[in-house]
């Protein structure tokens, strides 16, 4: 099965649009080098197929993060993502997650944060309270918000796969508040099984045999991190050489760590001074 995938369809009869994402390797490679409790898992999977489906919307090259922010045991999960459908994300919590925690059990007072940063332009910010059932309905909220588009959005996660599918009414002079309403509880009877299971077209098939369905070329997934020796030593060479000589003296090394896929960065004495120096040693070595 093609998995790691995102789909986009069009209703030849309605303006209506569709999306639709399934999740696997992808997905694996955000969670596996985590502890991360199981709710936490599905919160993360179900963001990251939020990212995917989102990103799709965008009529730009760029990049797009989701994040969730509160004062409760969660007190961070984002996602990010761009316009190559390219993925990293990362959860910070502390204590025990029950299994069913809800959205206000894991992050209290919370709301999600979504920014666009397109390649050029101008920075865009939506923000919208964690007050709803789940990750989905919020979603919803954003877009009657930022666009006052009618959009419907389904995520599924298990902590082995995530899903998700977004309906849209296009932009038109015509009315199809009708037929999106239609096509949404249609849409809605989709099980999480199914979407897990099945080829995108089979669902397809399976939700709207009765419809005239247009599917494009599906869109690779995948996870990429941005992080690099590179970037690690730019970091270095932000702090004042003292600073940087003084935990030098008192550890022998510096460690930097990726929070997104854990790679390990260790600069020694040398290298460190070759930072300070422009020299290209910053590039050579990698423990």
């Amino acid at each position: 099965m093609s998995k790691d995938k995102l789909h986009r369809y069009l209703f030849d009869e309605a303006d209506v649009r569709g999306e639709l994402v399934q999740l696997d390797n992808s997905y694996q490679e955000v969670i596996q080098n985590h502890d991360y409790p199981k709710v936490l898992q599905d919160i993360l999977g179900q963001l990251m197929a939020a990212t995917s489906l989102l990103t799709a919307t965008l009529k730009f090259s760029g990049d797009i993060s989701i994040q969730l922010q509160g004062d409760g045991a969660v007190s961070l999960a984002v996602i990010n993502g761009n316009n190559l459908q390219q993925l990293r994300g990362v959860a910070r919590w502390n204590g025990e997650l029950a299994d069913d925690a809800d959205l206000q059990a894991l992050f209290g007072k919370g709301y999600m944060v979504i920014t666009l940063t397109p390649d050029n332009g101008e920075r865009y910010q939506g923000v919208v309270a964690l007050d709803k059932a789940n990750l989905a309905q919020c979603l919803e909220e954003y877009f009657m918000q930022s666009e006052q588009l009618p959009t419907g959005i389904w995520l599924f996660a298990d902590g082995q796969q995530a899903a998700g599918m977004l309906l849209q009414i296009l932009p038109s002079e015509s009315e199809h508040q009708q037929d999106f309403e239609h096509l949404a509880q249609l849409t809605g009877t989709i099980k999480q099984q199914e979407l897990f299971e099945l080829e995108a077209e089979d669902v397809l098939h399976r939700l709207y045999h009765q419809e005239t369905v247009r599917l494009y070329e599906p869109v690779d997934v995948s996870f990429k991190c941005t992080c690099s020796r590179e970037r690690s030593a730019g970091a270095i060479r932000s702090v004042a050489k003292e600073e940087v000589e003084s935990i030098l003296a008192e550890k022998g090394s510096i460690e930097m760590g990726c929070e997104y896929c854990n790679s390990q960065y260790k600069f020694d004495s040398i290298d460190v001074a070759a930072i300070f120096a422009d020299a290209p040693k910053t590039t050579t070595s990698q423990s």
